[in-house]
């Protein structure tokens, strides 16, 4: 039985039952359909033998078991005639030759595997270790029949030759009894290597699979999927020592001149089972810092079902060893103390023990610490962080009839020690490098030196899920990215990288061009990032991330105005930039304003960034920005304080031709409340505007690159440079240290000012054609001669101009300048 969570029939059943034509002429399709996945729990695509007994009687046995499986589904379904009708005819017709049966069904899972992998691609490796599980069971099962066989063949040899033998579980007649009685030595010895054959080649399929559970667990340090779950395992190594303790007893009792030959391969299985079965349940951490505590688990499979109480208390040693001492060991298994000493181990001894209730045999290291590390000899291009050691964990027992004493040792998977943060991360690559591209039953700890574009994104993929905790993942846009970033081209087509192949230099030795780091090093920087401070966003899919200024410019080169998507920054190790479509000269264009990076984003959140920034209003392609983040708005209510709440706010320092008209209405400082505009206290001249005008939220006015002014908070601070100095009385004066793209006032704010300047703005000539009073705007020129359309009407009162103005008191004129002393406070560098 396979112990699987998934069904390959609940795939099965989503086809189109058209793509099975032919494979149901000697099974009926609606007894394919009643049985379900009761078919995929029995081994029938292994049962090929029809000169083995075991294989007759399992193919009869089979067609039992199903008989009775579809007896019980037609007392549940009514009217039961036409299934029990099916069901006299499937035993009709193989009742005789069940082996029929077999290859029919047989047929049928074939078939239907071959279409699942064809449509479900990502179900292969399960497919595969289904069958694996299928093939143990169906091999362990003709073992113990077999051993059975053996043991019943002996008896009969050994006390009437002229009984013929049978076996009373299964309730089958040997066909080996004329054999026997012909001649029932010759033919014992033939059953006696068939059986320890099969014990050993059950024992190599134990190491395979135990093989694959260890490169899963290696992978599993760069995030792939991993079951670390021993218990299959552990039963699986119980059942093969146990049929080897029956086969020696039958071999005790068979004195031939072939048992000492046949007790030597016995005891060599038995030996690659102990030694197999001692593993590293929990890895010691991979990049390991010297005086820092660690922790690792070593595991014993075999341990709860041969150490049982009383017994002797063993002890676990753990030793560093280098990478020379590791291709030592692997190579004469020697297993003598190394007399090199390369590093101390401080705590390095654990007892094994079993716990009853989880059933394991483990000796837990808590409290491991790395004293000192000794240097090996290097290669003149390698660094400290390329060198790789390993943990070696070491342990002798007495086990069998015989008390015979194992040397069981088990390496961790390669190290990399540092004694300082700075090393971390070219310690991580190393690693990293190791884990995914190495092959099984290697020389340690060698790994290639070049590696297919390919398997490196299915690597970075894995990494970057796992460290940033999300199940979206890297997309063809993004692979493409990487690709023209690690090797320099942006020439080339996604499909030549495929075709390439990137080597360890290019990922983590040569810096890229213009840069002072490597691609990993930005990788990682980007992951890190990502997982303290960009989670919710990508896995929402609101960041595209890996992507170029040439694509965002070629995909927002068409977009309206206000247009944004946010890309990880390629001129710097930890930064998100955003890019935004602008109305800039006259034309629309694409602006990147300066990476985000984790200063900024520890003091207010990325969404709180976006929505401070009136500039911005569409995601791309097409969602607006409080439907994309109003779930990521920092909404938290304010603390009771004797304080007043300060609020943080962004802003861009790139102004654009002409200011975004506000939505909000200040208190006039003139006193007016009859909706007639005031000027403010600090006006802003650039993408965002310092005129705030009192028209409703309804009739707020169209904003300077075309679409309505999203922005529900007003701020009078300029982020763009000094404001200007306001001279009495309280006329705009201009700035000597602004720099700004273009100078000219936006008409509007022209016309909100309730004092009669004439042309003599500090800015600049005022339209020299006045406009009637009392009229509909439809259009307003330019002093440069381009029209802006807006389509509202203004009130009256918004161009009239007051004919005397007061002259400010001493107090106010002070409390003006005293308001500027810091004419360059909101100044800040640009991208």
């Amino acid at each position: 039985m396979t112990n699987s969570k998934m069904s390959l029939w609940s795939f099965v059943s989503k086809i189109p039952p058209e793509e099975f034509v032919g494979l149901f002429e000697e099974f009926p399709y609606k007894l394919r359909c009643l049985l379900g996945d009761w078919l995929e729990n029995y081994p029938w695509e292994f049962i090929n033998d029809s000169s083995d007994s075991f294989c007759v009687v399992l193919a009869a046995k089979l067609l039992s078991a199903m008989v009775e499986k579809l007896q019980d589904l037609a007392k549940k379904i009514c009217p039961p005639g036409s299934i029990l009708q099916l069901i006299g005819s499937i035993e009709n017709r193989y009742r005789r030759e069940p082996l029929q049966l077999v290859e029919a069904v047989r047929r049928i899972l074939q078939g239907e595997q071959a279409a699942i992998q064809q449509r479900f691609q990502h179900l292969h490796l399960f497919i595969n270790r289904q069958q694996e599980e299928l093939l143990f069971q169906f091999s362990l099962q003709r073992l113990q029949y077999h051993v059975q066989e053996l043991r019943e063949s002996l008896m009969h040899m050994n006390s009437n030759p002229n009984v013929s033998p049978q076996l009373n579980s299964l309730d089958v007649q040997y066909p080996m009894q004329e054999n026997l009685q012909a001649n029932p030595l010759h033919s014992l010895q033939t059953l006696f290597l068939n059986v320890v054959g099969e014990l050993e080649k059950a024992t190599k399929m134990v190491q395979r699979r135990l093989v694959i559970w260890k490169r899963q667990q290696q992978l599993a340090g760069n995030g792939a999927p991993f079951d670390e779950d021993l218990g299959p395992l552990q039963k699986r190594f119980e059942n093969l020592v146990n049929i080897y303790f029956q086969l020696r007893l039958e071999l005790m009792a068979f004195a031939t001149e072939f048992q000492p030959c046949l007790q030597e391969r016995l005891d060599n299985v038995f030996s690659a089972l102990i030694k197999n079965s001692f593993l590293v349940d929990k890895q010691p951490p991979q990049v390991l810092k010297t005086q820092t505590k660690f922790q690792a688990t070593v595991r014993f499979l075999l341990g709860p079902h041969l150490l049982k109480p009383p017994h002797t208390s063993f002890m676990v040693t753990a030793d560093i060893v280098t990478e020379k001492q590791a291709r030592e060991l692997a190579t004469n298994h020697s297993g003598t103390v190394f007399s090199e000493n390369t590093g101390e181990i401080v705590n390095n001894t654990a007892p094994l023990e079993t716990n009853a209730t989880s059933n394991a045999c483990c000796a837990v290291f808590k409290n491991m610490l790395l004293k000192k590390i000794k240097r090996c000899d290097r290669k003149s291009t390698e660094s400290v962080t390329e060198e790789k050691c390993a943990v070696l964990f070491r342990a002798s027992v007495s086990l069998g009839p015989n008390k015979a004493s194992f040397l069981m040792q088990a390496l961790s998977l390669p190290i990399v020690v540092i004694v300082h943060g700075n090393q971390d991360s070219n310690a991580k690559a190393t690693i990293l490098w190791d884990n995914g591209f190495a092959t099984t039953n290697r020389i340690p700890f060698m790994v290639a030196e070049r590696v297919s574009w390919g398997d490196m994104c299915e690597t970075l993929n894995q990494k970057f899920m796992a460290e940033v905790q999300t199940t979206e993942g890297l997309q063809k846009e993004h692979y493409f990215f990487l690709a023209q970033k690690i090797f320099s081209d942006n020439s080339a087509s996604p499909e030549e990288f495929q075709n390439r192949q990137v080597s360890w230099s290019q990922f983590n030795k040569e810096n890229l061009p213009g840069r002072a780091f490597t691609f990993w090093q930005w990788f990682e920087g980007v992951t890190e990032f990502t997982k303290k401070y960009l989670k919710e966003y990508w896995s929402d899919r609101l960041i595209l991330g890996f992507v170029s200024k040439d694509y965002v410019n070629s995909h927002l080169c068409q977009a309206p105005v206000g247009t944004f998507l946010l890309r990880f920054s390629d001129s710097e190790i930890g930064g998100i930039s955003i890019a935004y479509v602008t109305f800039c000269h006259g034309s629309t264009q694409v602006e990147n304003i300066q990476p985000l990076t984790a200063k900024q984003l520890s003091v207010q959140s990325l969404a709180d960034c976006i929505r401070d920034l009136s500039e911005l209003s569409i995601l791309f392609p097409n969602r607006l920005k409080d439907e994309a983040f109003r779930n990521h708005y920092n909404a938290e209510a304010p603390k009771k304080s004797s304080y007043v709440r300060a609020k943080l706010t962004i802003t861009l320092d790139t102004p654009s031709s002409f200011p975004a008209l506000p939505v909000q209405a200040p208190v006039d400082p003139l006193g007016n409340s009859n909706g007639s505009y005031g000027i403010c206290s600090e006006p802003v001249f650039g993408s965002r505007t310092g005129v705030q005008l009192s028209t409703p939220l309804s009739q707020a006015p169209v904003s300077s690159m075309g679409s309505p002014n999203m922005n529900p908070e007003l701020h009078s601070d300029s982020p763009y440079g000094p404001p200007p100095v306001i001279p009495p009385p309280m006329y705009p004066s201009p700035s000597s240290n602004t720099s700004y793209r273009n100078q000219q006032l936006h008409p509007e704010a022209i016309m909100s000012y309730p004092y009669h300047m004439g042309n003599a703005s500090p800015l600049g000539d005022i339209c020299p054609y006045p406009l009637p009073q009392d009229v509909e705007m439809s259009e307003i020129y330019m002093s440069n001669g381009n029209v802006m359309n807006l389509p509202l009407s203004l009130p009256s009162n918004l161009i009239r101009v007051p004919e005397t103005l007061p002259e400010p008191s001493t107090e106010e004129w002070e409390e003006l300048l005293r308001n500027e002393q810091d004419p360059n406070r909101y100044c800040k560098d640009s991208e």
